[in-house]
């Protein structure tokens, strides 16, 4: 049986193609169209599901769409009313949309459809609608190794719900608590990176990034907490919260919050994305994560305590909080735990696929696999025939290794010369990570590479921390922690071997000055607060960069190296090899090494 996943029109547009169960294909539209988090329906996306998948569209059993429109619709009208008469402005630019186009869901899926085939037996077949939250949990539980889990999602909002406790049991799951709008920890979340001058649905991971830049022991920090806790956000035993909407405006607004109203409560004015970053920010940045991991760790407790299980999965934005995902793996309330690695609602397109399979087809998981997820390496990949057909279009001077071993000898020592390099291997990944096959790696003993690849090649922020991507089988020599972390999705403290005196004063620097400090021998990838963002790599999840990793531990005696995304700031992650050859020249990249093929700045 085959089911074509769709997720659109809001963000994070996505496709998946699953056969009897199994994911064989999935990938965000973005990548495409070059538009970040394009919402567009993903027609580029579903049609490389079909083509890799060797179908056409009318071999398709049935189409699972991530959400239900009529919910969400009643959920903005309600929402109006109750508000009423604030709220008009939006309320007049938002509902001709509705009516126009995101209330028929069914007409604009069949719509965009049609860009793939316009037949008769295409036009029959049947699209079902499993709710946001559903689909989360089903993109959690479903890809899996347990046969029952608690699952928790939280995000900004689905139709009501912003977040969801439910308990995946074989090819069932039950969804049994919710927590409903406006009272969300996304938003509340999206509120600050809103504050903080950064891009709402964009931004956050930023924000996290910032928040270890601020002093965990300082006073600023404790007042902006007690400011958030007694002011905007109750927040109950169970992780269930409460927000006072004086201080919010997206229920009804064109923005996340009434800046005034912050403005008088915090004495401090929102920052817009030009204006100098403070160590304020960092603290208020701080502030909010830790209030965040708060609610997190008690709605898992509760979690564990109405399902009673041992394994717990995680999904909906919410879940990409990598620094959470490390206190809650920390503190041992489960045993394990499994993170879909894209948990936002592009993989709301993999859960709604997998939610009309097992859900409403009735068809049991026959094998549970280790990751059904499969690396997230779910996209498209290009032969060396394809490669090279592109690098001689644009003009590129390169060499070809006469075989994988003499590839990854040459790219090691290029990495060890201190050269960035541009990796383009395999299939591309899913989700908002690049885990090793279209990648930025460096030397992670380097102290410079944070500046050069942060400024000169990802015209970013100078204060964005990288991920090390290291071998598997090392994690316990470097991160006291047991779980191993395939999909960049946890956050753990360097053992204390790995540190390097600070100064005694240090927590309490301005953030420059923390940046300036060498922290480590590994000083790109050990954040300010001596944590990692941590990738594992083993030899079956990735086996070119497992080779690669494991080269560089014969030769430095470590086995692991920066990881950040290939791509250049407020660009998606790279697709083709026109992308790749795009990449590596405008930017101060050094080396590509794309398939079979090494091309170097120098030469061209």
């Amino acid at each position: 049986m085959t089911i074509l996943g769709i997720s659109a029109f809001y963000h994070d547009s996505a496709a998946a193609i699953i056969i009897d169960g199994k994911i064989i294909a999935a990938a965000q539209e973005e990548r495409f169209t070059r538009k970040k988090q394009d919402a567009s329906f993903p027609v580029n996306a579903v049609r490389f599901c079909l083509d890799f998948a060797n179908l056409k569209l009318e071999d398709v059993d049935s189409i699972a769409f991530y959400d239900k429109p009529l919910l969400k619709f009643e959920r903005l009208l309600e929402t109006y009313y109750a508000f009423a008469p604030i709220g008009f402005i939006s309320f007049h630019k938002a509902v001709p949309v509705w009516l126009r186009e995101k209330l028929f869901h069914k007409r604009e899926i069949r719509n965009g459809l049609k860009e793939i085939s316009d037949s008769k037996e295409a036009k029959k077949i049947p699209i079902r609608f499993p709710d946001h939250h559903l689909s989360h949990a089903a993109s959690a539980f479903y890809p899996s190794p347990f046969e029952d889990a608690a699952i928790l999602t939280i995000d900004g909002v689905g139709e009501w719900s912003t977040a969801s406790i439910g308990k995946g049991s074989g090819k069932d799951i039950e969804m049994f608590a919710t927590m409903n709008f406006p009272h969300s920890v996304g938003l509340l979340y999206s509120a600050f990176t809103y504050y903080l001058g950064f891009e709402v649905n964009k931004g956050e991971y930023k924000m996290m990034g910032l928040a270890p830049y601020g002093n965990p022991d300082g006073e600023l920090t404790a007042k902006y907490r007690k400011l958030i806790t007694e002011n905007l956000v109750t927040v109950y035993d169970d992780g269930s919260i409460w927000l006072d909407q004086q201080y919010f405006n997206y229920a009804t607004g064109l923005r996340m919050a009434k800046d005034d109203k912050w403005h008088k409560l915090f004495g401090l004015k929102k920052r817009e994305a030009t204006d100098e970053m403070l160590s304020e920010h960092c603290d208020m940045a701080l502030a909010i994560q830790q209030v965040t991991e708060d609610i997190f760790l008690k709605m898992a407790k509760t979690a564990k305590e109405k399902t009673g299980c041992k394994n717990i999965c995680l999904a909906g934005g919410v879940a990409l909080n990598s620094v959470a995902n490390g206190k809650l793996i920390d503190s041992g309330l489960f045993n394990e735990v499994y993170i879909q690695p894209a948990a936002g609602d592009a993989g709301g397109a993999v859960g709604a696929a997998l939610a009309d399979y097992h859900i409403f087809e009735g068809k049991e998981r026959t094998a549970i696999r280790p990751d059904a997820m499969s690396g997230s390496l779910l996209g498209s990949e290009y032969s060396d025939e394809e490669i090279e057909a592109a690098l001689k279009e644009k003009g590129i001077k390169f060499s070809k290794a006469s075989s994988e071993v003499e590839l990854i000898e040459k790219v090691s020592d290029l990495i060890i010369s201190a050269n960035v390099i541009g990796w383009f291997q395999g299939r591309m990944e899913f989700g908002p990570r690049a885990l090793g096959c279209r990648s930025i790696i460096a030397d992670a003993r380097n102290p410079e590479m944070q500046k050069k690849v942060n400024l000169k090649i990802k015209f970013r922020e100078s204060f964005r921390p990288f991920a090390p991507i290291l071998l598997e089988e090392d994690l316990q020599r470097y991160f006291d922690v047991k779980l191993p972390s395939p999909y960049m999705l946890q956050v753990h403290r360097w053992k204390d071997e790995w540190h390097n005196p600070l100064p005694v004063n240090y927590t309490a620097l301005p953030w420059k000055e923390k940046l300036e400090t060498v922290r480590s021998e590994f000083a790109s990838v050990a954040h300010v607060d001596m944590s990692g963002r941590i990738q594992t790599v083993s030899k079956e999840s990735n086996p070119r960069m497992h080779l690669l990793l494991s080269k560089m531990k014969e030769k430095t005696g470590h086995g692991l190296t920066i990881n950040t995304s290939f791509n250049v700031n407020n660009e998606p992650i790279v697709c083709s090899p026109e992308d790749a050859i795009n990449g590596f020249l405008k930017t101060e990249m050094d080396v590509l090494a794309i398939g079979s093929f090494i091309a170097l700045k120098k030469d061209n």
